[in-house]
């Protein structure tokens, strides 16, 4: 565990999205014996839920917007922020994207640490990087932020999914109704209400993708941030937010628009079918490095996206998915110990 100094230091995690709750869950339990932690969220009720499931306390200090409202949204966050900060008084400030992060730091005189793997967050990364102390994103990032970027050989997802953090819990084949033998593809929507997902887009017709992976004797499952035609909304699945990786590490496929899903699927060894116009460093060495991943872009994606599920499904397309699981986690990092090495300026992980 790491140490700090014999006055506890204060360290301020700001939550954006589900996502973030798993990238720091693990982290936060090893620092809390010798850090004092405040946690500040966005308004987001899988988040909320998630932390609440892990035991963790918190305040809501904004609410999520999108469109016209995102703006003065923002900016109500980051004055909410900056008033928890200087009430906390953080010596460290840590978040995903993090331009809030990045500005309350420096008007607090603490240190901000930031991670990031989003290239196409164009507008989050341009305002947060002129102010961030450090930008840690993976080796495969496609962007460069100079002398305070600390590239590190991993993956968001393996802060959380690394075998050493997770292990399946197979009993989630009950809990959602499936046969122990039963073959299943989890299929994932997105609202693209994000401000990084504007102008982008993924499956065309969701009752064709789930006629078409049905028709391969495979059961569909659907996990979605919308509403969805009343056709398919059978297929939807209800299931505890911190339930899903069981979900995924069980599917025999993953079919969906989410990247970070998608990620999450393959590293847990289950073959990913990645349908979105949007593309970034981890999905692109994902699918060449290891295989796990297929990435479905341009304006035939969905047409290619269900040629491959149904190659996979059928058999035609077979690779050693496990084979290929076991040499990604022996080339890369548990990104928990590089979350530590970062919030406690150790620097090894």
């Amino acid at each position: 565990m790491p140490t700090a100094s014999s006055e506890r230091e204060r360290l301020l995690i700001a939550i954006q999205h589900p996502a973030h709750v798993h990238f720091y869950k693990h982290a936060i339990r090893e620092l809390e014996g010798d850090y004092e932690v405040s946690i500040v969220v966005r308004d987001s009720e899988v988040a909320t839920d998630l932390l609440d499931a892990y035991g963790f306390e918190y305040d809501v200090i904004g609410r999520s917007a999108s469109g016209l409202r995102l703006l003065a949204a923002q900016a109500l966050y980051e004055a909410k922020m900056l008033r928890h900060a200087r009430e906390f008084e953080p010596t460290v400030m840590t978040a995903i994207g993090g331009s809030a992060v990045s500005h309350v730091a420096r008007a607090v005189g603490a240190k901000s640490v930031v991670f990031t793997d989003t290239e196409h967050a164009a507008l989050t990364n341009k305002l947060m990087a002129p102010f961030a102390d450090e930008i840690w994103t993976p080796e495969c990032f496609h962007e460069e932020f100079g002398e305070k970027q600390v590239r590190y050989p991993g993956y968001h997802e393996l802060a959380y999914l690394h075998s050493d953090r997770f292990s399946p819990d197979g009993s989630i084949r009950e809990a959602v109704g499936l046969a122990s033998d039963e073959e299943f593809v989890v299929l994932r929507l997105v609202s693209w209400d994000a401000s990084h997902d504007a102008g982008a887009g993924g499956i065309d017709d969701v009752g064709d993708v789930v006629d078409r992976l049905e028709a391969t004797g495979t059961t569909v499952l659907i996990t979605a941030e919308g509403d969805l035609p009343a056709r398919v909304r059978d297929r939807r699945v209800d299931i505890e937010p911190h339930r899903m990786h069981d979900l995924l590490a069980e599917a025999s496929l993953f079919v969906g628009e989410g990247a970070t899903m998608a990620a999450e699927s393959a590293v847990l060894g289950t073959p990913a079918v990645y349908v979105n116009t949007l593309r970034m460093g981890y999905t692109d060495e994902i699918e060449a490095r290891y295989g796990l991943l297929y990435n479905c872009q341009g304006s035939f994606r969905h047409r290619m996206g269900l040629d491959v599920a149904e190659a996979i499904l059928s058999g035609e397309e077979t690779r050693d998915w496990e084979g290929a699981r076991e040499r990604l986690l022996e080339e890369k990092v548990d990104t928990t110990n590089v979350i530590l090495a970062a919030l406690t300026g150790d620097g090894t992980y």
